[in-house]
């Protein structure tokens, strides 16, 4: 198939406006143009899109489908147009990573500084995604890197592993858990929590642990960051489990305590992902690389 940009343009207008007259108009063409335009799209579709009706038009559930693509397909024309706009005015390069909570939240704002400074004409496209979604995103070509956490599928990736981090519970201090030196997870679960937003990796993470034991978190509630979750629980509202690295930050300035969970998940090696046997733009490749030795992680690219 073949689509015309202003084919697929007028198609979303008519999908919105429920009208092919209206939708002519609002791309500048005539309303037999518009018709002419729409029949040859489900010529090539090879079914209908439309139902013509007395009061306008609606979408058959080939039509549903057919939008769905079509947005898509916009949405990324768009991306590339606004990207070679990037470097129609002096951009340098542009590199796409998605990562986990940890690493947008925590660690990256300390290391992308440095690496902007060194790279002036550089942008990042910087995006928080599940863990399945970061390995499938680089694997597919949607992004150019990808950080994860855990165990992941990696078949047709490169998987460097940069650093080890382990997740504690944090608690006010003075509360029942702080005298503890060790707690398993699931005798924290009777404790109101703080956590991360519903779209967080490490929420997400919890959350099947917790539905593994049979048992539910009592989220009092939900921020974004790991420092957020911090105060909040300084100031008495419950008890997280966050990156020991954040804990150490935030426990040297807030009254808490930080306990060492038990489970053998809280142990998570951190990855970075990039294709298997792809060679890396310069620029993707430079920011694996101010990663890797801000972690003293010797690794060729």
């Amino acid at each position: 198939m073949d689509f015309d940009l202003t084919d697929l343009r007028l198609f979303t207008a008519v999908a919105r406006e429920g009208n092919l007259t209206r939708a002519a108009q609002m791309q500048h063409l005539s309303l037999a143009a518009a018709s002419a335009r729409i029949k040859a799209l489900e010529q090539q579709a090879g079914v209908p899109l439309l139902q013509r009706e007395a009061r306008g038009v609606r979408l058959l559930p080939a039509g549903e489908a057919f939008l769905h693509h079509v947005r898509a397909v916009l949405r990324e024309t768009q991306a590339l147009r606004d990207e070679l706009d990037e470097y129609g005015a002096g951009l340098r390069g542009h590199v796409r990573v998605f990562a986990n909570t940890t690493a947008v939240t925590d660690f990256l704002p300390e290391i992308l500084p440095g690496f902007f400074k060194a790279h002036p004409g550089v942008n990042i496209d910087l995006r928080e995604k599940p863990n399945a979604e970061i390995a499938s995103g680089v694997l597919e070509g949607s992004a150019d890197v990808g950080i994860v956490a855990g165990e992941v599928d990696t078949r047709g990736l490169r998987a460097i592993h940069f650093s080890t981090d382990q997740l504690v519970l944090v608690v006010p201090r003075g509360h029942r858990l702080a005298r503890r030196k060790r707690v398993a997870f699931a005798d924290t679960l009777a404790e109101d929590a703080v956590g991360m937003h519903g779209g967080s990796t490490l929420q997400a993470f919890l959350s099947n642990i917790t539905e593994d034991l049979g048992r539910t978190l009592k989220l009092r509630i939900q921020v974004y960051g790991f420092d957020a979750m911090c105060r909040m629980i300084a100031a008495g509202v419950g008890v997280g489990v966050v990156p020991e690295s954040a804990a150490r930050r935030n426990v040297a300035t807030l009254d808490l305590v930080q306990v060492e969970l038990t489970d053998a998940w809280r142990v998570r090696k951190r990855y970075i992902l990039v294709r298997e046997g792809d060679m890396l733009a310069t620029y993707a490749r430079s920011l694996v690389q101010t990663v890797c030795t801000h972690y003293g992680c010797d690794v060729r690219i």
